[in-house]
């Protein structure tokens, strides 16, 4: 099963649909459809959505700055997932408790933990309650929390491309890339074999543009950030 970029009103399959507190989507305020994360829009401005959480283990690897990967895992949770961030940054990721809020009891949800860079028992993922880790482990991330069930998904998230991240980045369903300078665009070209014009492509991105790469896949579209998400992570933006 391949993980795609999905088109409103294509026949491209259903995601499924999870429960969320409504107070969560309210401080969110996703523009997702049943149970897909919306990454962007097309050159009309229609939103593009994969079906990221789904009934087989998932790898996505993200290639760029933060304000990418914290984006996906806010609209992870927001369609109902639990996210478990493993990362040696703890700081940069405090928006995503911030935004999950707090339980009945008055502590923090648990639908977002941040962990260390070490292996730790994870949350049982199913279909009405999937998972997301996040790995933010640098260029060369160890693959501590591998996706081993349905229902998981794992994104690495990489501040750049290093010729050691290649298995990682090979094993990948999905890859969204943002602008890459000429030497890792080189490097990208020889790990998924493109052509010299999406290499060049890689070079020219602009800052809220993001190129998805997949099986059969090379889709350019831009990065849109609601109010809500505004507030949380500021304005579209390359870097972290």
């Amino acid at each position: 099963m391949s993980l795609r970029l999905r088109d409103p009103g294509r026949n491209n399959g259903v995601a499924p649909e999870f429960t969320v507190d409504p107070k969560l989507l309210d401080a969110i305020s996703p523009s997702g459809d049943r149970g897909g994360i919306v990454v962007g829009s097309g050159l009309n401005g229609e939103p593009l959505t994969i079906s990221a959480l789904r009934a087989v283990p998932t790898r996505i690897v993200l290639v760029g700055g933060l304000y990418l990967a914290r984006q996906v895992a806010l609209r992870a949770m927001a369609v109902g997932a639990w996210v478990v961030i493993a990362t040696g940054r703890p700081a940069a990721w405090q928006v995503l408790p911030k935004a999950a809020g707090t339980g009945p009891n008055g502590q923090p949800s648990p639908l977002a933990q941040i962990r260390r860079l070490s292996p730790v028992e994870l949350p049982r993922p199913s279909e009405d309650a999937p998972l997301l880790v996040v790995t933010d482990g640098g260029p060369t991330p160890q693959d501590l929390f591998p996706p081993r069930s349905p229902w998981q998904t794992t994104v690495y998230v990489l501040p750049y491309l290093h010729p050691q991240a290649t298995t990682i980045a090979n094993a990948a369903d999905i890859v969204l890339m943002q602008r890459l300078p000429v030497g890792q665009a080189e490097l990208a070209a020889r790990i998924w074999r493109l052509p010299p014009q999406m290499m060049r492509q890689l070079t020219t991105l602009k800052d809220d543009q993001v190129v998805a790469l997949g099986a059969n896949l090379w889709r350019p579209l831009r990065l849109v950030t609601t109010a809500k998400e505004q507030q949380l992570l500021g304005p579209v933006r390359r870097g972290d």
